[in-house]
This record gives structure tokens, C-alpha cells and sequence, in this order.
């Protein structure tokens, strides 16, 4: 049994349900234009991730193999001793952003200058870690702007799809059953009334007669 809207059927409620039905096909075109928006950004995205991820994987190793050099060279607490007194190597905004509605950090990371550093007994290795591992941590910044978009993204790609299906195998169909069951009956009701009137013509020619 075909699904369709509990209302009467009228001419005036076939009126309203045909306008709600142009609304509602719209507004799936709408839906597709942007699920589709949705999934080009998507794909955008994850090429941008993927490449970031790499980037920083690489980033990593770099800075982490230039950290236990320095280590072995200058030992825990020679390590910790420098710590205490090093400036800040990065500058880090992040600020709101929004692609098709979905909202995202966008995050903005920038190395600083190295500053010198006044410590005796400090290891010529140490100035290219404070590098490498600025230069990581920047990374790291962009790629988890590029993750949380691109999560985010997906998210909204997935409710644009659910919206979408459920318009189209769900909503208008049950809308256009209507319409097609209230046009039934209103011919039904038509026929129904010309029949009646036909009797009524061919009774009053009989007395007439």
C-alpha cells in the first residue's frame, strides 16, 4: 500500500499539497547542488590531508632524530636546564571559519626567530631541534585544522545525503501519492455527480412524456 498524507480530498487541499510538492522539489535540488559542493570539497580536503599528514610525518622523524642527538650530547638535565629558559618558537591564531555552513578552526601557525641562548655547556645541535621541532610543530597545527575540517565536512556531507534520500524515496513520494489519491477522487466525484445528474435529466423526461 502506497504511502500518502491524511487529509481530505479537496480541491483547495490539492492546491496547497501541489504547492508544498514544488517547495519540496526544490529544495532537494538545493540539497543535491550542495551535497555535491560538499563532496568536491571533501576530496580537496583529503588530498590536502593526506599531503600534510605526510609532511609531518616526515617532520617528525626529522625533529625527534635531531632531539636524541642533542640528548646524548647534552644529557636530561642539561635538556631540562635550557627548557626553563627558552622563549616561545611559535606564534598560534586560531580564529572561526566556515565553508557551505560547516564551521572549523582555521588555525594560523608561524616560527619565530631563534633567540640565542645565553647557557654555558649547550651543544651546537640544540639551535637545529629548536628548528626542527618548530618547524613540527607548525605542521602539526595545519594538519589538525585540515583533520577537524575535514571531519567536519564529512559529517555534513553524510546529513546532506540523509536529507537528501529522505525527500526523495520518502517525502515527495508520499506527497505526489496524495495528490494522485485526491485527484482519483475528485473524477470519481465528478463522474459520480454527472451520473446523478444524468438520472435526474432522464427521470424528468420520463414524466414529462
Amino acid at each position: 500500500m502506497q504511502q500518502r498524507l491524511k487529509i481530505p480530498p479537496t480541491k483547495s487541499a490539492l492546491l496547497a499539497i501541489k504547492h508544498q510538492v514544488a517547495f519540496l522539489e526544490e529544495g532537494h535540488t538545493l540539497l543535491e547542488r550542495k551535497k555535491d559542493l560538499l563532496t568536491r570539497l571533501v576530496y580537496e580536503r583529503l588530498g590536502q590531508y593526506r599531503k600534510l599528514r605526510n609532511q609531518a610525518r616526515e617532520a617528525l622523524e626529522q625533529a625527534y632524530r635531531w632531539l636524541s642527538i642533542t640528548h646524548m650530547r647534552m644529557g636530561s638535565s642539561g635538556l631540562r636546564q635550557v627548557a626553563l629558559g627558552l622563549p616561545l618558537g611559535l606564534e598560534v591564531s586560531i580564529l572561526p571559519r566556515s565553508s557551505l555552513g560547516v564551521q572549523y578552526p582555521a588555525v594560523t601557525a608561524e616560527e619565530r626567530p631563534l633567540q640565542p641562548i645565553g647557557f654555558t655547556g649547550t651543544d651546537a645541535s640544540l639551535d637545529e631541534t629548536r628548528l626542527r621541532l618548530a618547524r613540527m610543530a607548525v605542521l602539526l597545527a595545519r594538519l589538525g585544522e585540515s583533520e577537524t575540517a575535514l571531519w567536519r565536512l564529512l559529517e555534513e556531507q553524510r546529513k546532506t545525503q540523509k536529507r537528501v534520500n529522505a525527500l526523495k524515496y520518502n517525502v515527495i513520494p508520499k506527497y505526489r501519492n496524495t495528490i494522485h489519491f485526491i485527484e482519483s477522487s475528485l473524477e470519481e466525484e465528478e463522474r459520480n455527480t454527472l451520473f446523478q445528474i444524468k438520472v435526474l435529466r432522464e427521470q424528468d423526461a420520463r414524466k414529462g412524456s
